[in-house]
């Protein structure tokens, strides 16, 4: 039946529909009009079509069930657990525990949780055989399903200093991974966006990081979890995802890894903003969309609030209905690789995933990613990416509502501020100099601030 129907309409070549555009355009250059070329120097077509198009991948994701996961920082145990238990009564699928220190009980912190179905991530900023140790034995006695967040060169990134150096931070790494038989290692991708990278950088630093870990781990057999932080530019946030997943399986495959990449999205603080605050409640919205379209295996959402309230339950619990209407009620995870077929997404994942792996091939023809860390190359490269886009906001041509377009004068926050929403300066000696997140609409908001 649809043959028929389809069949009774002309094909319409891609020529065809150019010479309308250039037609309707009454004169005006088509280029110049309706391409434009994004941060990432790939330039976008008013529309796309399958006589132009040709698949050079093919999809490997068989599943569009992401997991809702709540973040819960560790400072007392009894309390986290129960507000653990709490959470995944209301919606949360998956817990995502931060400890800061070797003295927390495992067995205290996960008293009475249900371990069957929930995955529980442990994000760890130390890097403790020990400890390590506790989780995995805790985990095999249980038959719990634990994931370790470690990552010694996402420390050396945000601090500027490993945990104690490079060789012992491997060192340690490789002895977790003889001993242990659940999941440990972990990508902090996150803050490269976060500081201002374009997507082409995020991918290819994402994927230089992991290839250091491939090269100086002797066994991975264990998926990788790797963070990833979601812009506010839809359709190439899917693209993104979709490129680091292939990605990644590229890199693995060539080391004979039949391990797999679990995604961790999470909306960016990059654009967010402290006035008209509920915006960003669209924002992450939209962003975890994104994350969902392109295949993220788990979703934590950005409580709108986050900027300037400490952690709290209505922020969290407007985050997770977030991701629990689109669940339930848009049923974004009914359908597989959703944006399969789609030209425009679908060209974005290769040219996003070609410019990528030809910046990752220079990274590796230069000494790798810690090497360049040192040498200041990286930091460089994310400044200038980060300057850019920060030419745009201050001139309006990049568009935060409520911020730079459309604010509200009348806007208060000084007397609502229980965290410091900027950039903390804390000069010290370090290794190297530390990537620093840093969001659109500081200073402007410091103005602001300033003058109520």
């Amino acid at each position: 039946m649809a043959d028929k129907l389809f069949n009774e309409f002309e094909h319409i070549s891609s020529k065809q529909w150019k010479q309308q555009i250039q037609y309707e355009l009454k004169g005006a250059d088509y280029n110049e009009t309706l391409v434009w070329e994004s941060l990432e120097g790939i330039k976008v077509k008013p529309f796309y079509h399958n006589d132009e198009f040709e698949k050079k991948y093919t999809s490997n994701s068989t599943s569009n069930n992401y997991h809702i996961l709540q973040n819960i920082f560790v400072h007392d145990v009894l309390k986290s657990n129960k507000r653990a238990l709490e959470v995944l009564n209301r919606g949360a699928e998956s817990i995502r525990f931060t400890i800061e220190n070797e003295t927390i009980s495992v067995e205290e912190l996960m008293q009475n949780l249900p371990l069957e179905k929930v995955s529980y991530f442990f994000y760890l900023p130390f890097l403790s055989i020990d400890f390590v140790k506790k989780i995995n034995d805790f985990a095999t006695k249980n038959k719990a399903n634990f994931i370790i967040q470690l990552d010694p060169i996402g420390q050396l990134c945000k601090d500027g200093n490993w945990f104690e150096n490079l060789d012992k931070d491997f060192e340690k790494l490789n002895k977790i991974t003889s001993s242990s038989n659940i999941s440990f290692l972990n990508i902090s991708s996150g803050i490269f966006q976060n500081a201002g990278a374009n997507m082409v950088q995020q991918l290819a630093y994402t994927l230089a990081q992991v290839n250091e870990y491939f090269n100086r781990i002797t066994t991975i057999n264990q998926p990788v979890t790797i963070e990833v932080s979601i812009g506010t530019n839809y359709f190439f946030e899917i693209a993104k995802l979709r490129a680091l997943r292939l990605l990644f399986n590229t890199l693995a495959t060539e080391y004979n890894h039949n391990v797999e990449c679990n995604i961790i999205a999470t909306p960016t603080r990059r654009d967010k903003t402290l006035y008209d605050y509920n915006v960003n409640m669209l924002r992450t919205t939209t962003e975890c969309m994104s994350a969902i379209l392109g295949n993220a295996d788990y979703v934590a959402n950005l409580p709108y609030d986050s900027l300037y309230h400490k952690d709290n339950e209505f922020g969290d619990r407007i985050a997770r209905n977030q991701l629990l209407v689109l669940k339930h009620e848009s049923y974004f995870d009914k359908v597989q690789n959703p944006a399969d077929g789609a030209y425009y997404i679908e060209t974005l994942t290769q040219q996003l995933a070609e410019k990528a792996l030809e910046l990752f091939k220079d990274i590796e023809a230069n000494g790798g990613l810690i090497t360049q860390l040192i040498e200041g190359t990286i930091q460089r490269k994310i400044s200038e990416s980060a300057t850019k886009e920060q030419e745009l906001f201050d001139n309006g041509k990049e568009i935060l509502l409520g911020t730079n377009k459309y604010p509200n004068k009348n806007d208060r926050m000084k007397d609502d501020l229980e965290l410091y929403p900027f950039v903390k300066q804390n000069p010290r000696k370090t290794l190297i100099v530390p990537i620093i997140e840093k969001r659109l609409a500081e200073k402007l908001e410091q103005e602001r601030l300033a003058s109520e």
